[in-house]
């Protein structure tokens, strides 16, 4: 099995990584591929180019190989729908169980997402809670806290996972650094010395 994590990483911090790690650890996936994405649909576009923000992706897990960048949403460009991109690593492995990942705030407007029920038929869920936190009310039928579900089925399974809870925003980050103030500890520093040198969020 492999997991999906899509992101504008504008810029990629800690609440992105460790929650990426928590779940390749729990379910046991051979990686985790960290997609940016080009035109998020439900959200305002990303700040910095795509080549800026794979360029600090990259720096950011250097040294994880677990933590795997796919861009092929860059190449595609325009609006970037889940959809297309399951379908696409779909018809490359076909056999391969997919975990899409994502968040307990993006999973409750799951049913205004493009296409979410074919999405269902190409992919299992994680939904990334806080520790304690209730689960969906939504699709509560595809609900499962049995990791080994997602293993005898090819998709369609929803997975409610507790991973560490980190409050870090890139907005937040990206505010500190255009008042010259440091996001230090809230990003790899290697990132942070990448976006210093290159003054990519300063106020001019």
């Amino acid at each position: 099995m492999i997991g999906i994590l899509g992101g504008t990483f504008d810029p990629i911090h800690y609440g992105h990584l460790r929650t990426a790690l928590d779940v390749q650890q729990a379910l046991a996936l051979s990686e985790i591929r960290l997609i940016p994405l080009s035109d998020p649909p439900h959200r305002a576009a990303p700040s910095r180019t795509p080549e800026q923000r794979l360029a600090l992706l990259q720096t950011a897990v250097a040294d994880e190989p677990r933590l795997v960048i796919d861009t092929r949403e860059l190449l595609r460009g325009g609006k970037s729908y889940t959809v297309e991109t399951l379908l696409s690593i779909k018809a490359e492995q076909p056999d391969e169980t997919i975990c899409l990942i994502l968040g307990s705030d993006a999973f409750n407007s799951f049913h205004r997402w493009h296409k979410p029920e074919q999405i269902l038929e190409l992919t299992h869920l994680i939904v990334m809670q806080r520790p304690g936190e209730a689960d969906p009310t939504h699709h509560h039928e595809r609900i499962t806290h049995q990791t080994a579900d997602l293993q005898s089925q090819a998709a369609g399974l929803i997975l409610p996972l507790a991973v560490t809870q980190l409050e870090i925003s890139a907005t937040h980050i990206r505010k500190l650094l255009s008042e010259g103030k440091s996001p230090r500890y809230l990003l790899p520093d290697a990132v942070l010395k990448q976006i210093t040198e290159e003054k990519l969020y300063h106020s001019s």
